[in-house]
């Protein structure tokens, strides 16, 4: 992981997506208006993000098997259409100077590309092709009976552990 100190603004940017406040008055300003009963809203919105993705059927083993094996375009249309709002969402915060509802300026760093970008996706494309689920709608899909995804969550926080472990001592 690597980091870049901005102390002008008194932000640790994290390039791993993560922008974390080291102004102590900002985080105790954040505990203080947030009593723990608030985080209820996030579930709710976590459920009712699991129930759109069932509804839209992107959690459907079938759906997935149809898009690998490029038999429909239903998939792909919903890729796309997250691509494209993820595109304009990132180009709004960048032009308009958004910030996080906190008031902390919101950093999204240039990435470099290295070959291992090339085998993470061919890995989780394989995994995703062979499972038939991405790790997104795994507890969505666990939600609609599917007891046997719980495999593939086991699987996938295995996986997210040995990584961690490796992470350092693997090639750049």
């Amino acid at each position: 992981m690597s980091t870049v100190k901005d102390t002008s603004e008194k932000t640790t940017v994290n390039t791993d997506f993560e922008t974390r406040s080291l102004d102590a008055q900002c985080v105790n300003n954040m505990e203080e208006t947030q009593p723990s009963w608030h985080l209820v809203k996030y579930v709710l919105m976590g459920i009712l993000f699991g129930i759109i993705l069932v509804k839209s059927e992107v959690v459907s083993w079938f759906r997935i098997q149809e898009m690998f094996r490029l038999q429909s375009f239903h998939m792909f249309g919903v890729i796309g259409s997250a691509v494209v709002v993820g595109m304009i969402s990132v180009l709004l915060i960048k032009k308009l100077g958004i910030k996080t509802i906190y008031g902390e300026k919101i950093v999204i760093p240039d990435k470099t590309f290295n070959k291992g970008q090339i085998y993470g996706g061919l890995l989780f494309g394989f995994g995703w092709a062979m499972t038939g689920a991405c790790p997104g709608p795994l507890f969505a899909q666990l939600g609609s009976g599917f007891t046997v995804i719980s495999i593939t969550i086991l699987s996938a926080i295995a996986g997210t552990w040995v990584y961690g472990y490796l992470r350092d001592k693997l090639p750049s």
